[in-house]
C-alpha cells in the first residue's frame, strides 16, 4: 500500500516533511508510550512477586514455630511480623485437603481462598485475581509445614491498587505531554525541511546505480556537512559489508558447488554404469552400498554447510550454560578412543579452569573436530595433549599432535571451508575440509577465538573463550547435536 499526501501539498517539501514527521513522532511515541507502561507495569510485577516471595519466606518461618495444625487458629499473634508495614497483606491458612479455614485475617483473605479455588491457580506460583469489588490483587498458593511436619495450605495476596494508581498516572501525564511533544517535532521538522537538500542527491544518484556488478561505487565525504559526511562514512561502511556479504556468498556457492559435484559425478557415474547392462542382485547391492555411501557424505556436506551458514550469520545469542572445558574434553577422548587407539595414538587431557559460559553442545564439537583431525593427522603411535587453562578474562584449551607441520604459508588458511593441507588423505579419511570452519564459526559465536601454529613434528590449535558472558551469549542461538 503506498500512501499519498494530497495533491495540493505537492509543492511544499517542507509542510510534507512536517507532517510526515508528526505522523512518525506520533508512532513513536504511542510506541515509546506502550513499552513505557509494558516496562512499568513487569516491574510493579516483578516487585510485587519479591515482596510476596519474601513474605512467603517469613511464613514458612512463623509456620515452624507453631506446634500443630491444630493450634494454627490459637497462634495469630505470631503472624504480627507478617503483617508489619503491610496493611495490604491478606492471608488466609486452609486445612491441606479440606476446605475448612483454619486462620483468615481480613475477609479479602477469606475471599481469596474462592477466588484461587476456582481459578484452579498451581501452587506457588504468583496468579491475579479481581475481588468481588473490583479491587485487585496478585495472589500466592501454596504449602507450608508446621512444626510436627504436617502441611498447611496458605493463600497469600496484596492488594494492587496503589499500583494501578501509579500507572493510571503515568498514562494521564503521558496524554497531557503528547501534544507538547508533537509540536516539538513539527518545529524541528520545519525547520530540518528548511535546510539545504542538495547533498542528499548524492545518496539518491547513488543508489539508483548500485547493482551486483557496481558494488565497489563509493559516497566521497568531501564538502559534505559534517552531518551527511557522517552519514556518507555510514553508507560506505554498509556497501563494504553488502560487497564482502556477496563475495561470501559468491565464494560459499561456488565452494558448495565444487564440493557437491564430486559427489554427485561419482552417484551418476555409478549408476550409468550399473545400468549398462543387466546386472545381478549381488552387483546391484554392492551399487546402492557405495551410493549410500555417497549420499550419507553429501548429506554430512550439507549440513556442515548449513551449521556454518547459520553460525556465521545468525545474530541470535547461544545457549549458554556453565560448561567445563576438562569434563567435555575428557567426553571426547572418552568418544574417540577407538578412532585413537586404532592408530595406537594417546590421548592425555592436562590442566583445568573455572567452567564457563557457553554452548555444551557447541563446545562439544568444536573439541570433537580438534580431536579428531589432531588424531587423523599424527603419527603413529604418537600422543595428542589437550592442555586446558585461564588468564582469568579468557580460557584456553590447546589440542598439541605430534605429526607432520603444516606449512607457515597455509596457516592463514586452515580454517577456510574446504581447504586441505592434504586433499587426497583428508578424502580417503572422510573429510569434507569443513571440520576447522566449524571450529572457528562456534569460537566466534562465543564471541572467542580459534588460532593455530605450527612447526615440524609438531601443530597445535588453541580455542579461546571469554571467561565471563559478554553480549551476544544468552538465551538463543545456533544448535547443533553432540559429537
Amino acid at each position: 500500500m503506498k500512501w499519498a499526501l494530497p495533491s495540493r501539498l505537492g509543492g511544499s517539501l517542507a509542510l510534507r516533511l512536517v507532517l510526515a514527521s508528526l505522523l512518525f513522532g506520533l508512532m513513536v511515541a504511542g510506541g515509546t508510550v506502550a513499552v513505557g507502561l509494558w516496562n512499568l507495569s513487569r516491574q510493579m510485577d516483578e516487585r510485587a512477586g519479591m515482596e510476596m516471595q519474601g513474605r512467603r519466606e517469613l511464613l514458612t518461618h512463623i509456620m515452624a514455630t507453631i506446634p500443630s495444625v491444630a493450634a494454627v487458629g490459637a497462634s495469630k499473634d505470631r503472624f504480627n511480623h507478617l503483617f508489619f508495614g503491610h496493611a495490604d497483606l491478606h492471608l488466609a491458612l486452609v486445612e491441606q485437603g479440606s476446605t475448612r479455614v483454619l486462620a483468615a485475617f481480613s475477609d479479602t483473605a477469606t475471599e481469596s481462598v474462592t477466588m484461587l479455588s476456582h481459578a484452579k491457580a498451581p501452587p506457588d506460583t504468583l496468579h491475579a485475581w479481581v475481588a468481588l469489588g473490583g479491587t485487585r490483587f496478585s495472589g500466592w498458593h501454596g504449602r507450608v509445614k508446621v512444626a510436627d511436619g504436617h502441611e498447611v495450605e496458605f493463600y497469600l495476596s496484596i492488594d494492587r491498587s496503589m499500583d494501578i494508581a501509579l500507572l493510571a498516572g503515568f498514562i494521564k501525564a503521558t496524554l497531557l505531554t503528547l501534544p507538547l511533544l508533537l509540536a516539538m517535532v513539527a518545529v524541528g521538522a520545519g525547520l530540518i525541511a528548511r535546510t539545504g537538500l542538495a547533498p542528499v542527491r548524492k545518496f539518491k544518484r547513488l543508489a539508483a546505480s548500485i547493482g551486483t556488478k557496481s558494488l565497489d561505487q563509493r559516497v566521497s565525504p568531501a564538502d559534505l556537512p559534517s552531518e551527511l559526511a557522517d552519514m556518507a562514512t555510514e553508507f560506505n561502511g554498509m556497501l563494504d559489508r553488502i560487497d564482502e556479504g556477496y563475495r561470501q556468498l559468491e565464494e560459499f556457492s561456488g565452494d558448495l558447488a565444487h564440493e557437491m559435484r564430486t559427489p554427485v559425478a561419482t552417484l551418476l557415474g555409478r549408476t550409468q554404469v550399473a545400468l549398462s547392462r543387466i546386472r545381478s542382485a549381488a552387483e546391484l547391492r554392492e551399487v546402492m552400498e557405495g551410493n549410500v555411501e555417497e549420499l550419507e557424505r553429501l548429506s554430512k556436506l550439507i549440513g556442515d554447510m548449513l551449521f556454518i551458514a547459520h553460525a556465521d550469520h545468525d545474530g541470535s545469542p547461544i545457549q549458554a550454560e556453565a560448561v567445563d572445558l576438562v569434563l567435555e574434553a575428557q567426553r571426547v577422548v572418552d568418544y574417540l578412543s577407538l578412532v585413537a587407539d586404532d592408530k595406537g595414538v594417546q590421548i592425555r587431557v592436562q590442566g583445568q579452569a573455572p567452567p564457563i559460559p557457553a554452548d555444551r553442545l557447541l563446545v562439544q564439537r568444536a573439541i570433537t573436530n580438534l580431536v579428531s583431525n589432531a588424531i587423523r593427522h599424527a603419527f603413529a603411535n604418537s600422543t595428542v595433549s589437550i592442555e586446558i587453562h585461564s588468564t582469568g578474562a579468557e580460557t584456553t584449551l590447546a589440542v598439541t599432535n605430534e605429526g607432520e607441520g603444516i606449512a607457515p604459508a597455509l596457516l592463514d588458511r586452515v580454517f577456510d571451508r574446504f581447504f586441505r593441507a592434504d586433499p587426497g588423505r583428508s578424502r580417503e579419511a572422510g573429510g569434507s575440509g569443513l571440520g576447522l570452519a566449524i571450529v572457528r564459526s562456534i569460537a566466534a559465536a562465543h564471541r572467542g577465538r580459534a588460532s593455530v601454529r605450527s612447526e615440524p613434528g609438531r601443530t597445535t590449535f588453541t580455542l579461546t573463550f571469554p571467561s565471563e558472558a559478554r553480549d551476544g551469549i544468552g538465551p538463543q542461538g545456533p544448535q547443533t547435536t553432540a559429537m
